[in-house]
């Protein structure tokens, strides 16, 4: 999903922050290879510094350790991930919440097909079970912030029950849309996926009780 604010300001050092654009992409794009192959807990510095031509007292010099330039790499990949999201909510500003999940959700996976690497990056994060990153999953992603922000909209248009709670709701979407993610990332059928998530978000509006004898 990679969605998560890092929370962590500090990385990567100002060293980092002053070399070239052309350097600075490189080792971005060398880690990105690296978490897009092996899961963090697995990955290794010597490929990254190899694969991004620098030595490793250099890397040392950018960032602390393994840890910080992971959480650089999420940070980038989910600060251009919301960047996509926010302008698709801008073309649809009054979309209900459910069409507007479905839309943000197509365009996201279809970004995803564009950058490979990225959603392997966030897919690995969900099979890893090293502390640093089951750690890092507690922390509320800021497309949670997003979702629950679209639901209160609805409740004050009157389109969605005041009793509800959005919170509980963007749970069970996250939940439920992870599962979906996870199982077609394993079985490579993509072509279900949208279709699958789509019916999730109909149980959601509709729900399972036949009122049809109401």
């Amino acid at each position: 999903m990679i969605l998560m604010e890092t929370g962590d300001d500090d990385m990567p050092k100002d060293t980092f922050d002053n070399l070239s654009e052309e350097k600075k992409k490189r080792i971005f794009d060398a880690a990105v290879g690296e978490f897009a192959q092996r899961r963090f807990s697995e990955a290794s510095i010597n490929q990254i510094v190899k694969n991004a031509e620098i030595s490793r007292g250099s890397f040392y010099q950018y960032f602390k350790n393994k840890e910080d330039i992971y959480l650089y790499v999420l940070k980038q990949i989910g600060k251009e991930k919301l960047d996509l999201i926010d302008y698709i909510g801008e073309q649809k500003p009054d979309a209900d919440f459910f069409d507007g999940f479905m839309h943000m959700t197509k365009a996201a996976l279809e970004w995803s097909r564009t950058k490979p690497k990225y959603y392997r990056v966030a897919m690995l994060m969900e099979f890893d079970d090293s502390h640093f990153v089951s750690e890092l999953r507690k922390a509320l992603p800021e497309g949670f912030s997003m979702l629950r922000g679209m639901i209160e909209k609805d409740m004050r248009l009157g389109r969605i029950r005041p009793d509800i709670d959005p919170g509980l709701v963007v749970d069970i979407i996250y939940t439920l849309n992870l599962h979906l993610l996870i199982h077609y990332f394993k079985t490579d059928e993509e072509s279900q996926l949208i279709k699958k998530i789509g019916e999730v978000i109909n149980i959601l509006k509709e729900g399972i009780v036949n009122r049809q004898g109401d």
